[in-house]
């Protein structure tokens, strides 16, 4: 579970659904005013055309529907009003339905899917260009060519933003994939090690056998045992890697796809990858020292599996890097490793710093990769502010390694 990415997109919700909710009440405002104005039929069912496209302009699921509804309308309108009725250009509701009709353009063009896009825009965009034909043909005239430049304004509004979400989701997509080909490519060193103990072990049994030692039953026993740890460590080690690398190649849809070199980071192709174990993270501690931090491990940590210290190694390393990126006024930095409910290892990072004089810019997607690495192995991650004062970054992991693919 991936606590970061949820609170963002929280975030994001919260504010979208406030901005909806300060235009709705604009627009309801102004509707209601030309409602007191309104004096004939057409002048109200214009005011109703002109609610119905806000409502589209502010709709959250139906988009589509809502979108398809306020087109057909609004041209049967059209139609109807320039053949038989002619209604009075000065009725001003007429600006809310153009106004709404081009939020609709623009959310469409940025969140539906790529093959309902042009069915979609077309007749929204032909419907605002024959709006001015409810008036007469010079009306369409004049105001044809400026309707023209703010439908082209909307269109241009929404590719931008579709854009901006494409090129995030690579990104997000080449991070979490990155991560999962680190961990994977760890495991394949895990698998190395346990095969060449087997390996190893064999040999010194027929060793052992061909110089006529006779070798007891708990020697025999012992010596099985641990052939037979390795290679049930490696086979598990191998299944991860696999399911790792599998998961690597479909994250992502499609529109999020970011080929098969792409890196989220631009120093992430050189950057040494940790082979995993507490000593580095004591030397990577010691190591912070601006601000200064300190390491606290709990004596009862025993030995963690080998992509379980991986992984804490990453945790501490791009947490340290995070304070030096954004919390440069902080004084102090706390890590701490230890057991929490029986088998679980709790890593975590914690400054005293507001998040003033940031020093280095930053990807943005650094804890969205190792919240992948985190979640590949059955764990959980939550960064954001302290109640006192301060950030922190805390992962819990499984502490009999990895969840079985």
């Amino acid at each position: 579970m991936n606590d970061t990415g949820t609170g963002l997109d929280r975030i994001q919700s919260v504010g979208g659904c406030l901005l909806r909710i300060a235009y709705g009440g604009f627009a309801a405002l102004f509707l209601l005013a030309c409602l007191i104005e309104a004096g004939d039929v057409p002048g109200l069912w214009m005011i109703v055309l002109a609610a119905v496209a806000n409502a589209a302009a502010v709709s959250v699921r139906h988009l589509i529907p809502l979108a398809m509804a306020a087109a057909v309308l609004s041209a049967l309108s059209t139609l109807f009003l320039g053949m038989a009725v002619r209604p009075d250009l000065s009725n001003p509701s007429v600006f809310a339905e153009v106004g709404a009709l081009l939020l609709v353009i623009a959310r469409s063009v940025w969140k539906v899917r790529r093959d309902r896009l042009i069915p979609l825009t077309v007749p929204l965009a032909a419907v605002v260009l024959t709006i001015p034909l409810r008036w007469s043909p010079v009306a369409a005239v004049l105001f044809t060519a400026p309707l023209g430049i703010l439908v082209a304004i909307a269109l241009g509004v929404g590719l931008y933003l579709r854009a901006v979400d494409a090129r995030r989701s690579r990104s997000l997509s080449a991070a979490r994939r990155d991560e999962r080909l680190d961990l994977a490519r760890d495991l394949h060193d895990f698998v190395a090690h346990h095969v060449t103990g087997i390996v190893v072990q064999a040999q010194a049994a027929r060793f052992a056998a061909q110089s006529g030692t006779a070798q007891s039953p708990d020697q025999l026993d012992t010596m099985f045992a641990g052939i037979e740890k390795a290679g049930t460590e490696a086979l598990t080690s191998m299944r991860r890697m696999v399911g790792l690398l599998r998961d690597a190649q479909n994250v992502g849809a499609p529109d999020g796809d970011a080929g098969a070199g792409a890196r989220a980071d631009g120093d992430r192709g050189t950057r040494t990858r940790p082979v995993g174990d507490l000593a580095q993270v004591r030397e990577l501690v010691e190591g912070f020292t601006h601000p200064p931090a300190t390491l606290v491990l709990a004596p009862d940590l025993g030995a963690l599996p080998p992509e379980v210290a991986t992984s804490v190694h990453r945790v501490v390393q791009e947490a340290l890097t995070n304070v030096r990126k954004h919390a440069a006024d902080a004084a102090s930095v706390r890590v701490t490793v230890a057991r929490v409910g029986g088998d679980s290892i709790e890593v975590a990072v914690r400054d005293d710093g507001q998040g003033r004089g940031r020093r280095l810019p930053s990807s943005g997607f650094g804890l969205a990769g190792l919240a992948e690495r985190v979640d590949a192995l059955g764990g959980r991650l939550r960064a954001g502010p302290r109640p006192e004062g301060g950030w922190e970054v805390v992962a819990v992991l499984p502490g009999q390694g990895a969840r079985e693919s």
